[in-house]
């Protein structure tokens, strides 16, 4: 079984690159569902969340507030430390055990591990090949504002909360230059697929 850690940052059209794999019949393990899996309503990791944030980053009915943490965490580093050292251990053994039963699956011969963390977490450590999203960070910023509907300084906040692309790319096996259009990335998708 082949595993791919798919990476790239926020806004760089990573998660299109995930969507075309999958069309192309790779097993997907989406670490921002898992993320958002771990932090259901009554589950241990969000009790403890609520523990050192309070319940202020909580909606109405006792699930959290995604955007109220969002915006506490990507304007302080450490907020954001202290958040990632309750979930990603959480994580990282939930993707494991994905692992495990994939490998028992016959037909699995292809598992792609989609996450824009994958380095932070340490996951590039259960994969044979990293493959990176690569975008200019202007180009990058402008799709991020037009995406989620924010401002200029709100976007700087989240690009610069993860790792430089220039960092990340240190790491990859595989760069994947996305600064044309869908169709152009999806044959540059299609093209490394049948490499493998």
């Amino acid at each position: 079984m082949l595993i791919i850690g798919l990476t790239g940052g926020v806004a760089s059209g990573k998660s299109t690159v995930s969507r075309i794999l999958k069309s192309l019949g790779a097993e997907i393990i989406d670490v921002d569902t898992i993320g958002r899996e771990i932090v259901h309503k009554g589950s241990p990791c969000l009790e403890e969340i609520v523990r050192h944030f309070g319940r202020g980053i909580l909606l109405e009915d006792g699930s959290l507030n995604r955007k109220k943490l969002g915006s506490i965490v990507f304007a302080d580093r450490d907020e954001l430390q202290y958040l990632n050292s309750i979930m990603h251990p959480v994580m990282t053994d939930r993707i494991k055990l994905l692992l495990e039963e994939m490998k028992r699956q016959p037909k699995t011969d292809k598992v792609v591990i989609d996450a824009a963390i994958l380095i932070e977490m340490g996951l590039h450590r259960l994969v044979d090949e990293v493959w990176v999203v690569n975008i200019p960070k202007e180009l990058q910023m402008e799709r991020l504002m037009k995406r989620d509907g924010i401002s200029r300084e709100r976007a700087e906040a989240m690009v610069d909360a993860q790792m430089p692309m220039e960092q990340k790319r240190e790491y990859a096996d595989v760069i994947i230059e996305n600064t044309g259009t869908i169709e152009e990335l999806e044959k540059r998708v299609k093209k490394l697929w049948m490499k493998l």
